[in-house]
């Protein structure tokens, strides 16, 4: 049984999320948030298992054309977005954040290549930022990377 502290926290990180999609749409358009049928659907022109449909925040289209509110482009210009956000004051996005990721997170990463990316957001007053990586990228400032086994009975 979770205990208070931990629903605090999750309470919590759900609002900063949803801050940091707001965020983001605010500076690009072409962040889109994905109902759960569009996330099928993606996945399925990505050629992608449909076990992933939770595992991407939001999807950016490079070239973004809307017919009745549904993107219409070509899948390849369609990238998965991973949002990690912070309220931690971060003058040099990405560099001292500090994020928890799923190991499904690195599978799809590693399978779609810059298709995937990894979007982390500082909501701080003072510096708000968002920075985009491709694993390859990610990977090569990883400073500390440990695996953390989350168990339910």
């Amino acid at each position: 049984m979770s205990n208070q502290h931990s629903f605090t926290i999750t309470k919590s990180n759900n609002e900063t999320e949803k801050v940091g999609i707001s965020y983001l749409q605010s500076q690009d358009g072409r962040f889109i948030n994905p109902d759960k049928e569009m996330r099928k659907v993606i996945l399925e022109k990505l050629n992608v298992p449909k076990k992933y449909y939770r595992t991407f925040d939001l999807i950016f289209v490079e070239n973004i054309k809307m017919q009745n509110g549904e993107v219409i482009d070509n899948p390849s210009e369609i990238t998965l977005i991973e949002l990690k956000t912070t309220q931690k004051e971060l003058h040099n996005n990405p560099s001292g954040f500090f994020f928890g990721a799923t190991e499904n997170e690195f599978e799809l990463a590693k399978l779609l290549g810059n298709q995937y990316k990894f979007c982390f957001v500082c909501l701080h007053p003072n510096c708000p930022s968002y920075k985009l990586l491709a694993l390859s990228e990610l990977n090569d400032i990883i400073k500390n990377k440990r695996i953390q086994y989350q168990i339910n009975l």
